[in-house]
């Protein structure tokens, strides 16, 4: 008894830690999408779950960055809304910090960002848009697969660390996936 007790609270808690996939991903976006100023989607209930999940999210995450659905929320840096792919990317950048030059092709040599805006990446929002979500979400999710990422981990991550075999067969089957299309 005492056995099967402690097997049920074990999988709850695994089931609490681990993101349960797309679908999971999927809904809390759309939670995070109703949210209307850009600078406080971070400070939500269902950002902060998704950052909870740390690096394992990340490679799910990738998958949406090139969503086009149009959201509530506006970006004052950006004066325009953001699409659901955008919150995507905010997030995962919320979770560890990208490469922004070798990812978006910008260099931003006076580190100018949006102002009091805590998610850096939406200053870059519209080289992403003008060189198409797609070729964003291909290098991304090579750098997540890199070995430049592991050097880049200890100098600049937020809450980070490598990535497990789990979420190498994840940012694989991504790729896989990314390249079909």
């Amino acid at each position: 008894m005492k056995k099967n007790l402690l097997l049920l609270l074990t999988i709850f808690q695994v089931s609490l830690a681990h993101p349960q996939g797309s679908i999971e991903i999927d809904s809390l976006l759309n939670l995070i999408s109703k949210t209307v100023d850009s600078k406080k989607i971070i400070e939500t209930a269902p950002a902060k779950k998704l950052i909870a999940y740390k690096e394992k999210v990340l490679p799910l995450l990738a998958e949406f960055f090139t969503d086009t659905t149009q959201t509530k929320v506006i970006s004052t840096c950006q004066k325009r809304n953001l699409t659901k792919g955008e919150l995507a990317i905010i997030i995962a950048d919320n979770i560890e910090l990208m490469p922004y030059f070798e990812i978006t092709g910008v260099q931003n040599c006076l580190l100018t960002f949006c102002e009091k805006n805590p998610n850096l990446i939406e200053y870059y929002l519209w080289a992403i848009q003008q060189r198409r979500p797609k070729s964003f979400q291909k290098k991304y999710i090579a750098w997540l697969a890199s070995e430049e990422r592991k050097k880049w981990i200890p100098l600049f991550s937020r809450q980070t660390k490598r990535p497990t075999r789990k979420e190498k067969r994840i940012i694989k089957r991504v790729q896989k996936k990314t390249l079909a299309n």
